[in-house]
């Protein structure tokens, strides 16, 4: 599979500020395995865009309380899925109200199990889908 072409130049520092998160905390993912730094692993870690999108997807999954072990579980499927190399935003995800994670991939459901994705023969009550949210800078009274 060719690499993709990745956007833009972003230090810890900014990409956590979209994120909603600090700039430790990105580094954390980073070397954690949830997110990449495409731009440049060496010091300081440069992210990109398509780090950031994907980073923005773990902060959502962490917020509706999905287990750390199971967003590294679904990081290691999906890319054993050819979902590439931001899987987490590649693939269309739900996470039902008893925090499970749903994979919706060809109009059939697939809930994360120890064994990997499973088919759902029922579809899950609940779910909300995961959606890329990034922040906007927040700005101070009277600016723009």
């Amino acid at each position: 599979m060719a690499t993709k072409r990745v956007h833009g130049e972003l230090l810890a520092g900014d990409a956590g500020e979209l994120v909603g998160v600090s700039g430790t905390t990105i580094g954390q993912w980073a070397r954690w395995g949830y997110i990449r730094a495409s731009q440049s692993d060496g010091t300081p870690h440069v992210y990109a865009v398509e780090d950031v999108a994907e980073a923005a997807v773990v902060a959502d999954l962490l917020a509706r309380g999905v287990r750390h072990a199971d967003i590294r579980r679904a990081i290691e499927e999906l890319r054993a899925s050819d979902y590439g190399d931001w899987p987490l935003s590649e693939a269309r995800l739900s996470v039902t109200e008893d925090r499970q994670l749903v994979l919706h991939e060809n109009g059939t459901r697939y809930a994360l199990t120890p064994r990997g994705w499973q088919v759902l023969a029922v579809g899950p009550e609940g779910a909300e889908e995961v959606r890329l949210r990034l922040r906007r800078p927040r700005r101070g009274r009277g600016a723009g």
